[in-house]
């Protein structure tokens, strides 16, 4: 507990501080009067240069990349500026002043160097402002990039119109030192805050579901299923969630360049009726790992990924039978038609077939308006955040087509990722700062599935990323904050769950 709130005391160091920061960051600035011109573009952090941002956005800070005395940076469009000096820190209220302004246009930067007293002004670049507006919130896991340790993992959300974050619910509030809790994948009902879930695993575990206010846990366990439930889907309409059900192991690697393999040694979709509470198999085929569920936003077809694996009886453990095959696990995407009147399900169907190109795909993901599937493909398994390989794709389901998304794409790892309530713009987890952590990048998505360079998640300070040791996963989009406090959602926690109801058929 005294671990949670000194986080929580860091947390409120770093809100005064930013708020110091951005009353004295764009103060009585003024551009050289002499200075000579570059061709080149400078070299910032984060890389903002170009990029397409929503009208809504907190502002863009950013720092020199490079050795220099100072810097002054000019914002400008028309006839309204904003300078700033050493780092690019607009306030509040003057930067939304300015891209209010400058919606459906384009904001112009101009950074002026200096190096041994004399001032550069380097190639300007552009900040494109989209009319689209983004959700105003989003929430992630923020997890140490460990292989062991999650004492500290919490469930945040932050606001992407300003700075402001807090904690949905962390796990040292029910973590003892001899038992520890771990908090497993969050999910929203079409964004919609107030109807939200978690899970917990281990100490004191279960799934937590919040409905307009009501707070129930969950106790999914049954002999009839592989586990509770895991990767949550939420039906757009209904109380109706399909989870898949999962036997999770991890494995290291010696001598390959991702270090860490993680692995289901079994998986299966189960479908759970909140207004029933009961639980049934949906896909439980024996030599199949189903997972990652999501449904198209007309609540008529479900997909997810399935690998097919047969084990080896002579091989005494399954875990040991799949970790042999690691790099022969390869999923492809399926679908499932949905009756929501019978809460029946059809036969699986092919999407996209990636294990005959030598490829596995996962996290599928519908647009709003159910035009595109974007997914992460790599070269195997099921867990690509740890894969560098790994890369967005899209397919336009209207024509079937599937490319790579190289205009969002990095040289190393892109995965975890989610749509906008609006279908603009695109969330996702990237490892192309440093190769270690995972840090949220945002783009814009135009009408023909075409995305806009990322620009990474802003900060009040443009450092706080590279001085951040925490990784973030699984980023969502919300209409709006989880208003639940944190100690509400663990005193329900630490309440014996209601226990679920199987039934063999949907009826």
């Amino acid at each position: 507990m005294r671990i949670y709130y000194d986080i929580m005391r860091q947390l409120s160091y770093l809100t005064i501080l930013a708020a110091t920061i951005l009353m004295t960051a764009c103060g009585s600035v003024t551009v050289p009067d002499n200075y000579s011109k570059s061709d080149s573009l400078p070299k910032i952090y984060p890389d903002y240069i170009n990029v397409t941002v929503p009208y809504n956005i907190a502002p863009l800070t950013f720092e020199l990349d490079e050795e220099a005395d100072n810097m002054i940076v000019r914002y400008s469009f028309g006839d309204q500026e904003i300078l700033c000096e050493e780092k690019a820190q607009p306030t509040m209220d003057e930067w939304h002043q300015l891209t209010a302004k400058a919606k459906g246009k384009a904001i112009k930067v101009e950074v002026f160097e200096q190096k041994n007293d004399q001032w550069t002004l380097m190639k300007p670049f552009s900040i494109n402002v989209s009319p689209d507006p983004i959700d105003p919130y989003i929430s992630y896991r923020l997890i140490s990039p460990s292989y062991v340790t999650y004492e500290e993992l919490s469930i945040n959300q932050r606001c992407l119109e300003n700075y402001d974050e807090s904690v949905i619910y962390s796990n040292m509030l029910c973590s003892t030192e001899k038992d520890g809790q771990c908090i497993n994948c969050h999910n929203y009902q079409q964004y919609n805050p107030d109807r939200m879930l978690f899970h917990a695993r281990q100490n004191l575990g279960g799934t937590v579901i919040a409905y307009d206010g009501e707070i129930q846990k969950i106790d999914m366990k049954n002999d009839s299923i592989i586990s509770a439930g895991v990767y949550p889907t939420w039906h757009p309409t209904m109380k109706y969630i399909v989870f898949s059900t999962n036997k999770t192991g991890q494995s290291f690697h010696t001598r390959d360049l991702n270090k860490i393999e993680v692995f289901d040694a079994m998986s299966d979709l189960i479908a759970y009726d909140l207004e029933n509470n009961t639980v049934t198999n949906i896909e439980n085929r024996p030599d199949e790992f189903e997972v990652y569920p999501f449904w198209a936003p007309d609540g008529k077809t479900l997909y997810f990924c399935s690998a097919h694996f047969e084990y080896n009886d002579s091989i005494e453990s399954k875990d040991a039978d799949v970790i042999f095959h690691a790099k022969e696990v390869r999923y492809n995407i399926y679908k499932k038609s949905f009756d929501p009147k019978t809460k029946t399900f059809g036969e699986r169907e092919t999407v996209f077939v990636a294990d005959t190109l030598g490829k596995s795909a996962t996290l599928p993901r519908i647009s709003p308006d159910g035009r595109y599937l974007m997914f992460t493909l790599g070269a195997y398994g099921c867990f690509h955040i740890w894969h560098h390989d790994a890369d967005l794709y899209l397919m336009d389901l209207q024509t079937g087509d599937v490319r790579a998304m190289d205009e969002i794409n990095s040289d190393d790892t892109e995965s975890y990722h989610s749509w906008s309530s609006n279908g603009r713009w695109v969330i996702f987890s990237s490892r192309r700062d440093d190769g270690g952590y995972t840090r949220p990048f945002m783009a814009h998505i135009d009408k023909n599935g075409v995305g806009s360079k990322p620009f990474e998640l802003p900060s009040a300070d443009p450092d706080y990323h590279r001085l951040f040791m925490k990784s973030y996963n699984i980023p969502e989009f919300m209409k709006g904050p989880v208003k639940i406090s944190p100690q509400t959602f663990a005193s329900k926690l630490k309440k014996q769950g209601t226990p679920v109801t199987y039934v063999s058929t949907h009826r």
